[in-house]
């Protein structure tokens, strides 16, 4: 492989980078929905049946098809109960926060 392939290979890789749709561009982070967890031995373990109970609602299945990026959760710890809060993160566009916000929150 010459040095030219390797620059044109490099070239053709950061325009695909660079091509998007404008209206995707901005991409807001967004918590869906929040559970809380009392204070076990495996928080993680015993808060995957929630989760997964939430994923089957109907809000959770929009969310699961139209966030952008995979949908996540984060642990924090929750001093008021000497608990666990966990937090479901989505990833969103204006217009789709928007149509969410006014459907399921």
């Amino acid at each position: 492989m010459t040095l030219n392939s390797k620059i044109i290979r490099v070239m053709d890789k950061l325009k695909q980078l660079w091509q998007f749709d404008p209206s995707d561009a901005k991409i807001i982070k967004q918590v869906v929905h929040t559970i809380k967890m009392s204070d076990v031995e495996d928080p993680d373990l015993l808060v995957s049946a929630p989760i997964w109970e939430w994923q089957q609602t109907e809000a959770g299945k929009w969310i699961m098809e139209n966030s952008m990026v995979t949908p996540s959760w984060n642990r924090h710890l929750d001093p008021m109960t000497y608990g666990y809060s966990y937090n479901i993160v989505a990833y969103l566009t204006p217009k789709q926060l928007t149509y969410w916000k006014l459907k399921y929150e």
